[in-house]
């Protein structure tokens, strides 16, 4: 569907990433793997729509704001996109903080429920006393746990206690759909508000605009759900064109994701320069990255050495492309032999790096419209 992005209507935002796939006949398509399960986007539908009226069942309204702290599983899209269908907004968190950056951020966003993976639960136990907020805790695994004073539930009795008749609240596209908080480098970390009609937006042009992204894609990032880069790799990207991707609940160490990418066989991967030369290190690191479908790698967070681009090229067979704000969009041609770090290269040398990595792969994905 094409939109007009700049037109104030009524839309919900699940519609485009869950709805349409499976209206599109992919009902059995897998939308998310991770190392213990696989999710459909039936599947997705179905438990989106019990998990929303679950929600409801605790007394969150539409515009009442819920926290995530998850691992990346596939729980996490039941809850994200759970929680956007029934107009109430997700606030996903960093994994990685203590206790006293999550009560700053509960209570800044007036959050009235959590839903939090088992083994993060230590990390908010020390604060609950300070919530005011806050009353309602959803636990994502199998054993039933008491949180403080909250009213505590497990994700599978909250799915359970809600229908799977498909419906979405009535929300308008530049209505807010979710937050996610900044680093806080600058200070207390921010609450930056998106609204519905910004995630097919950012899909679009840049998913497939820019990216090239395909139903026949598989995803992995080692960014993680929580980030803004990792949201859109492994989530929104793959979802807005009927691909897949494949979540990683641990850390991504260089063994991790070679192990991932013999498994899985991803077609792009998303990472970090950091962890680009923690691969490049390592003795397993070979033609594709230990996947023979590997066409597109990215790299984003800060800028990527040019002798890492360099070494990758000569050894995995692919150009890192630099995903930033300005669009540096390549920092080693195929076309020239030369690494680079300046702006984007001209459109016409981006499309025959596609058409080069397309070719390798036999993917059927069509040409990216790279941009300038």
């Amino acid at each position: 569907m094409t939109h007009d992005f700049s037109q104030r209507r009524a839309y919900n935002a699940v519609a485009d990433f869950v709805d349409a796939n499976v209206a599109g006949g992919r009902g059995d398509k897998v939308a998310f793997t991770d190392p213990g399960r696989t999710l459909t986007y039936g599947a997705l539908q179905a438990d989106t729509c019990r998990f929303s009226r679950g929600l409801q069942k605790l007394g969150l309204n539409q515009e009442s704001r819920v926290a995530l702290l998850m691992l990346d599983t596939v729980d996490f899209p039941i809850a994200f996109w759970g929680a956007i269908r029934a107009g109430i907004v997700p606030i996903p968190l960093n994994t990685l903080l203590g206790p006293e950056q999550y009560a700053y951020m509960l209570e800044d966003s007036r959050a009235e429920a959590i839903v939090v993976s088992p083994a993060l639960v230590k990390a908010i136990e020390p604060v609950l006393g300070q919530l005011t907020w806050l009353r309602a805790a959803i636990v994502a695994g199998p054993d039933q746990q008491k949180l403080g004073a909250l009213d505590t539930r497990r994700f599978v009795d909250v799915l359970a206690s809600g229908a799977p008749d498909l419906f979405a609240a009535d929300t308008l596209s530049d209505e807010v759909a979710f937050w996610l908080y900044s680093s806080g480098s600058t200070g207390a970390p921010k609450g930056a508000k998106h609204v519905h009609i910004s995630l097919i937006a950012t899909a679009q042009l840049y998913g497939e605009g820019v990216l090239g992204f395909c139903a026949d894609d598989v995803v992995y990032s080692a960014a993680k759900l929580f980030f803004a880069y990792g949201l859109g790799n492994a989530m929104t990207f793959p979802m807005a064109v009927g691909g897949s991707a494949v979540l990683l609940p641990d850390r991504p160490t260089p063994d991790a994701v070679f192990d991932l990418m013999r498994r899985h066989r991803p077609t792009i991967f998303f990472g970090v320069p950091t962890l680009y030369a923690a691969l490049l290190a390592h003795k397993d690191l070979g033609s594709g990255a230990g996947s023979d479908r590997l066409r597109l790698c990215v790299s984003a967070g800060e800028a990527l050495p040019a002798h890492l681009g360099e070494r990758w090229r000569e050894t995995v067979g692919l150009d890192i492309l630099e995903a930033s704000a300005r669009p540096r969009c390549c920092i080693f041609s195929s076309a020239t032999g030369r690494a680079t770090s300046a702006t984007a290269p001209p459109a016409s040398r981006c499309r025959a790096m596609r058409r080069a990595s397309s070719a390798r792969t036999g993917t059927s994905c069509p040409p990216a419209k790279w941009a300038n």
